[in-house]
């Protein structure tokens, strides 16, 4: 887990839908836990959430913790900034990270570490918890780091 922001200040704050859908999802991140939605007939994981299940159309999904671990599936380097915000963050690294312990369930987020770092589609990566207590509201942000190399830091 990590308290120090990666990302700059003036992002819109994540926040769950009105609905409270990803509510499950943002409270674990918070709680420094990686959750993803199952199906418990079927044990079979799912993400993004959703009000019904993938594989058998059912409404009764749960919210488990899963290892907040997977490998790289696919990643981009970001060198044109997407919010004002991010105009002096350029570059970053956006991964498609796989769950193979939660059937394949794959997430997005940012790879930490020198932007210019080699990237290797199957490389093993572990979550960051980025916790924003002060925020209001607070929240915590899923980032992913390298476990090959721990993601060295650009100089």
């Amino acid at each position: 887990m990590t308290s120090q922001a990666y990302l700059p200040p003036g992002l819109p704050i994540p926040v769950p839908e009105r609905n409270g859908l990803s509510a499950p999802f943002w409270e674990g991140l918070r709680e420094g836990v990686l959750k993803v939605q199952r199906n418990p007939r079927t044990g079979v994981h799912q993400w993004p959430a959703q009000w019904i299940a993938y594989d058998d159309h059912g409404f009764d999904l749960e919210w488990v913790a899963v290892e907040p671990r997977g490998r790289i599936h696919s990643f981009t380097r970001v060198w044109h900034p997407v919010h004002p915000a991010l105009k002096e963050a350029c570059p970053y690294i956006v991964v498609v990270v796989e769950l193979p312990h939660a059937d394949g369930v794959r997430m997005l987020g940012n790879l930490l570490g020198d932007p210019r770092q080699e990237v290797s589609i199957g490389a093993p990566v572990e979550a960051v918890f980025e916790h924003h207590p002060d925020a209001e509201p607070p929240y915590s942000l899923l980032q992913w780091q390298r476990l090959d190399s721990l993601a060295p830091r650009a100089r």
